[in-house]
C-alpha cells in the first residue's frame, strides 16, 4: 500500500505491497486507486504518467463524468462502470456523488446530514454498494478488468476515491487474501489525502457556518461505513466469496486469474 505523491491526481495509491495470507503480497505496479482524473496533467506529474496505466475504470455517475471528465494517461483506455446508476433519481444522486454540491450549502447540509444523519446516509450507501444491480454490475466489470492480463496496469476511481473506490479495494483485497485488519487499514488510510484534496471546500463550508463534524463525516471515511457494507455482504451472502460469485456473477476462473495475476508467490522462510 503506497501513496504516490501527485499534484494533479488526488488520493493516488498503489495497492502493491499490501500483505496477504501465506506471506504473499499484492504485486506492485498493477492496480492503482485514486480520486477523479479531471485535473491530471502529465507535465506536472511525470511520475504518474510513467506508471504505465493502460486501463482506467471510472466508477462515477453520468453527471459526474459530464461535469468533470477524466484526462486519461497517454495510451490508456476508459471503462465506464457507474456504481450509482440505480440510485440517481429526479431528486439527484447520493451524497457520495455530490460532495462539492453538498458542502456548498451549510444549511442544507445540516438539515440532511447533521445530528448523526450523515452516518445513516453513508451506511445506507454502503449497503447499496453491495446490493443494487448497478453496483453489482460495476464491481463485476472492475474485477473482470483486473483479472485480464491484457488490461495492463489498471487504475480505478470515483470522485474522491474513498467510498465507491474504497469498496472496490475492499472486495479485491479480501479476494486476494488480505486479513480484515489489513482491509480496514487500507480503507481508512485515504483520510489524510482526501481531507487535503478537499481542504478548500471544507474551509469554505466552515467559514459559512457549516459544522466541521458534518464536513468530516462527508469527506472522510470511518470504520462504521465499511462495517455497513461488510454486514450487508454477510447478511445477504454469508461471505465475500459467495458475494463475488453469486452477487457479482464472477466465476471461480476469474477469481483464480485475479489471484495469479495480482498476488505474489509466498515469501520463502528464512533458513
Amino acid at each position: 500500500m503506497t501513496a504516490i505523491p501527485a499534484t494533479s491526481v488526488a488520493n493516488l495509491r498503489d495497492l502493491g505491497g499490501t500483505p496477504l495470507a501465506g506471506g504473499r503480497t499484492v504485486r506492485p505496479g498493477l492496480v492503482f486507486r485514486a480520486g477523479a482524473l479531471d485535473r491530471f496533467d502529465p507535465d506536472r506529474d511525470p511520475a504518474v504518467a510513467g506508471l504505465g496505466i493502460r486501463t482506467v475504470v471510472d466508477l462515477r455517475t453520468d453527471a459526474e463524468r459530464a461535469e468533470r471528465p477524466d484526462r486519461l494517461p497517454s495510451g490508456a483506455r476508459l471503462v465506464i462502470a457507474d456504481v450509482l446508476a440505480d440510485a440517481v433519481s429526479e431528486s439527484g444522486a447520493p451524497t457520495a456523488a455530490r460532495l462539492r454540491h453538498v458542502l456548498a450549502d451549510p444549511v442544507a447540509a445540516e438539515q440532511h446530514l447533521g445530528g448523526g444523519r450523515a452516518q445513516v446516509v453513508f451506511g445506507d450507501l454502503y449497503r447499496d454498494l453491495v446490493s443494487s444491480p448497478s453496483a453489482r454490475a460495476a464491481y463485476r466489470t472492475l474485477l473482470l478488468e483486473l483479472a485480464d492480463p491484457d488490461a495492463g496496469p489498471v487504475l480505478f476511481h470515483c470522485t474522491a476515491g474513498k467510498d465507491r473506490t474504497g469498496w472496490g479495494a475492499t472486495v479485491l483485497l479480501s479476494l486476494l487474501g488480505a486479513s480484515s485488519e489489513v482491509v480496514e487499514r487500507e480503507y481508512l488510510a485515504v483520510n489524510g489525502a482526501v481531507r487535503q484534496a478537499f481542504a478548500p471546500l471544507i474551509e469554505g463550508f466552515t467559514a459559512q457556518g457549516g459544522d466541521p463534524e458534518v464536513a468530516l463525516a462527508v469527506i472522510g471515511v470511518v470504520p462504521e461505513y465499511l462495517a455497513a457494507g461488510l454486514g450487508e455482504v454477510s447478511s445477504r451472502y454469508g461471505s465475500m466469496e459467495v458475494y463475488v460469485r453469486e452477487g457479482l456473477g464472477v466465476g471461480d476462473g476469474v477469481v483464480r486469474r485475479l489471484r495469479t495475476r495480482l498476488a505474489s508467490s509466498p515469501t520463502p522462510p528464512l533458513p
